[in-house]
């Protein structure tokens, strides 16, 4: 694979050694079969299993529980980089990661933690998020599946909709509403494994790009889940999966990332062999460019904040928003600059292109990012304008 790198902030030479380790890897197991596997609509099995060997399906986790015992930095970097070889394994590497192994490393008990989480981050087990319902996506205080109280545990109807991987996963994260007259004070967290009886896989989506990533309804008819399986506290489930939200949210920033910049990786290429000095060609390099490099700022200086165990809100937000919305622009930018060929699936920018939408809409819609920031930025304006009148 060509590598045409937009820079961006100076890191410490470890985190360079990643990136090129991340490379060596995606170039050997990725570069030949993302086209194929992407056509084929296949999910890439054997290259998850190759994933977790290497324990990149655990990078931020701790080696007590099976993981690399590295940061959310590197998490990211390798986000970035198997993304911009082939979206749908980007994903399915942020789904287990972000939202199916850190809600039990951050929230689960010792037990949980042990049973569960040496098994997610070593890559024994898929792990997957089931929060999105058909009337409860971005709305997520609006959670209909109900979870009702029983002897030695709960018992969970409902039905959740577009869930990653979780046709190949060995466990869901779930949230439940236990009194939907509460709002999101009625919600709990369950850990579901994938074998327990009521619990089923409904339709498998058709989407238009991320072709080789599973996404499928979950349907629960009565699924018993012991009481052991209640994540963190009953009743605190909202807040669980906000902070699950907010860390997946700059995975996702560098899952955009990595498209734009595979995206563009493409335009350059073609343009070694079709030189076009123009201006408009040089106005779409040049932006590209600019615009890629503000995003790794982006989602790089978020990650770094969330090594520092300093709440990410906001900054999660902006680099999920801009990152993505950027990725969906390069990626059409790039056909704008090749014309009729970038439109045919011999080459991949038509592919980055249908890739790049899913990340303005999942783990938060564009609009929801920006109700966000904005939310951030008038409380912070609420507490410097109290802290003037004190003075």
């Amino acid at each position: 694979m060509m590598s045409f790198e937009v820079d961006g902030p100076k890191l410490d030479s470890k985190y360079e050694l990643f990136r090129k380790e991340i490379q060596d890897f995606v170039n050997t197991n990725l570069v030949s079969c993302a086209s194929n596997i992407y056509k084929k609509e296949e999910f890439p099995v054997e290259i998850i299993k190759r994933l977790g060997e290497k324990g990149y399906l655990g990078i931020p986790y701790a080696k007590e529980y099976g993981g690399l015992g590295l940061d959310y930095l590197s998490y990211a970097i390798a986000a970035e980089e198997v993304s911009r070889v082939c979206a749908s394994t980007g994903l399915t590497l942020c789904a287990h990661t972000s939202l199916g192994t850190f809600p039990i490393y951050r929230f689960g008990n010792e037990a949980q933690k042990k049973k569960y989480v040496t098994q997610l981050a070593s890559g024994k087990i898929l792990g997957a998020f089931g929060l999105t319902e058909p009337n409860a996506g971005s709305d997520a205080a609006a959670t209909e599946t109900t979870a009702k109280q029983v002897e030695g545990g709960f018992i969970l109807n409902g039905t959740k909709r577009f869930i990653t991987s979780a046709e190949y996963a060995g466990t869901v994260v779930v949230a439940a509403t236990h009194d939907k007259s509460l709002g999101i004070k009625g919600i709990s967290c369950f850990i579901v494994e994938t074998g327990f009886k009521g619990y089923s896989i409904g339709q498998r989506e058709h989407k238009l790009g991320l072709l080789a990533s599973n996404t499928v309804e979950l349907i629960f008819e009565d699924c018993f889940v012991p009481a052991e399986n209640l994540l963190g506290k009953q009743y605190n489930g909202y807040k669980i999966f906000m902070e699950t939200l907010d860390g997946g949210r700059i995975s996702i920033g560098g899952h955009a990332l990595g498209i734009a910049q595979g995206a563009f990786d493409v335009g350059l290429e073609w343009l070694k062999n079709h030189p076009i000095r123009s201006q408009q060609a040089s106005k779409i390099i040049a932006d590209i460019t600019t615009h890629i490099y503000a995003a790794r700022l982006m989602v790089y200086d978020a990650a770094m904040k969330k090594d520092q165990n300093i709440r990410v809100d906001q900054e999660a937000a902006m680099a999920k928003l801009y990152a993505s919305e950027i990725g969906t622009w390069a990626a059409g930018e790039v056909i704008r600059l090749i014309g009729y060929e970038a439109l045919t699936n011999e080459l991949a920018a038509e592919r980055f292109y249908r890739d790049a939408k899913l990340s303005e809409i999942g783990e938060g819609t564009s609009e929801v990012m920006r109700l966000i920031i904005a939310r951030e930025m008038i409380r912070k304006f609420k507490d410097e304008k109290a802290d003037v009148f004190r003075k």
